[in-house]
């Protein structure tokens, strides 16, 4: 290398890397940061749980878009089915679950898929949703329990290495072993300080949606969303009032020099008193001018009302037509398009977080207490536990927005061989072994009835060959 050389590469600029997103500046002097979840999500659940409660008691948007989430994760509920490898202790086990879900909930205001659905709908505004799972002498009953009820002050070490966060007890290998429950009715009205109750892990269920590792409590999936339903709340608000303020004005009589003497029309300040008729011409004395109130802001903010609800819609993970309600611009393309979408989304929390933290410890606790009672015979059990406990969940089917063609279409994958009939079953949230049960049924019942519902081919009509 020359000694140009040296001074050529001296010469040169250096060469940095960067991300735009983490340098500063002026532009990044005023912006927010996020810390580590953990701490973040303990701060913030207690008041954003309040907000979202209250959002969605009382906005319309909050409310439509919570009920479109809970319809589209549960809808009439996620269903197991046995996948025992016997046909018969299949049928056995969905039997007795079948008649244990029916009286499964503690409180006995509805059934099992109702517990799921309030679970699932608490998961969303609260951020979690805590349910309990007590042994009685009639058997296991579930009881969802309001998120405060675990005491979210309750942090503090333990001895050999264990700790409690927010009312949730780890041992020193970082797993959840127990839940401090607060004493308390959860129909009281003030908060109690009757101290808690320790209660396993194995007898709670925690169902939340995390945001990122070590979270330990839940966050409302309103957050993203409160500034903004907030911001609109007020903003209609003030439209409404601006609106109703202005039609109790037809007019204003404005005195231009000063000059301006009350005439008929008017009391002595000047001001009209006569209400406004069809085909009357007024007059007015001179120096006097009348403006109109013509309110505008109505109009002029009504489409950026309406990109706040899709904000809003976005911010939720939810089709803006199923928040808002308005199909004016919706068609077969967008809407299918809007669908898809959103089960993708649907299926991702069911099967990420609702099986895995809910159904499927459910069935088993359930089946297993069916077993142990004698409810359900098992004599293997011990010996063919996982055989026993095994399950698929199948979740609701999401509506067809055109049954022809969307019928056709999984036709035509069956013929083709892109799908099984066991996985175009599951699709429509039904278990295949039922349904071909159902349909040997139905077809036993109609050769026995002599009923014939197939539909026959058109008889064609005989030609006319001029023959008498």
């Amino acid at each position: 290398m020359g000694i140009f050389d040296l001074f050529k590469r001296k010469a040169e600029p250096l060469q940095t890397r960067r991300f735009d997103g983490a340098a500063g500046g002026r532009r990044w002097s005023s912006a927010p940061s996020f810390g580590r979840t953990g701490p973040e999500t303990l701060a913030a659940s207690a008041p954003i749980r309040s907000r979202a409660r209250y959002f969605v008691a009382n906005n319309p948007w909050a409310a439509n878009g919570v009920s479109a989430l809970v319809s589209g994760l549960v809808g009439f509920g996620i269903k197991p089915a046995s996948q025992h490898p016997d046909a018969g202790s299949r049928a056995s086990i969905g039997a007795a679950f079948g008649t244990w879900a029916k009286r499964a909930d503690a409180e006995s205001r509805t059934d099992l898929f109702g517990i799921q659905a309030a679970a699932v709908r608490a998961m969303i505004v609260d951020g979690e949703a805590f349910l309990h799972m007590e042994t009685r002498a009639n058997g296991l009953r579930l009881r969802l329990l309001p998120a405060e009820m675990v005491d979210e002050a309750d942090t503090r070490d333990l001895p050999y290495g264990g700790y409690v966060v927010a009312g949730i007890e780890f041992n020193a290998a970082g797993q959840r072993v127990a839940y401090h429950v607060l004493k308390a009715r959860p129909t009281e009205v003030f908060a109690s300080t009757y101290g808690t109750i320790r209660v396993p892990a194995e007898d709670m269920l925690h169902l939340m949606h995390p945001l990122g590792a070590g979270q330990v409590r839940g966050i409302s999936w309103l957050a993203p969303v409160l500034l903004r339903l907030s911001e609109l709340d007020q903003l209609e608000d003030a439209l409404a009032v601006g609106v109703k303020t202005a039609a109790m004005f037809a007019g204003f009589l404005v005195d231009q020099n000063g000059t301006g003497e009350p005439f008929d029309a008017s009391d002595e300040s000047g001001i009209l008193t006569r209400g406004l008729e069809p085909g009357v011409l007024q007059r007015l004395p001179s120096g006097f001018d009348i403006r109109f109130s013509t309110p505008q802001q109505a109009q002029q903010t009504a489409e950026f009302v309406s990109h706040q609800i899709r904000a809003i819609a976005a911010g939720l993970g939810v089709p803006a037509h199923l928040v808002s309600g308005d199909l004016r611009e919706a068609n077969y393309g967008s809407l299918r398009a809007g669908m898809v979408a959103f089960r993708q989304k649907l299926e991702q929390i069911q099967f990420g977080t609702i099986i895995p933290q809910l159904c499927g410890p459910i069935w088993e606790r359930a089946v297993s207490a069916l077993i142990l009672r004698g409810d359900l015979p098992a004599a293997d059990f011990e010996a063919a536990a996982a055989l026993w406990l095994g399950a698929e969940h199948y979740p609701p089917p999401m509506p067809w927005i055109d049954p022809a063609k969307d019928v056709a279409a999984i036709r035509d994958a069956l013929e083709a061989g892109l799908m099984s009939r066991r996985q175009a079953v599951a699709e429509r949230g039904f278990d295949i072994e039922t349904l071909d049960s159902e349909i040997a049924a139905d077809r036993e019942r109609e050769t026995r009835l002599q009923l014939n519902f197939t539909p026959r081919a058109a008889t064609p009509e005989p030609k006319d060959t001029g023959d008498e």
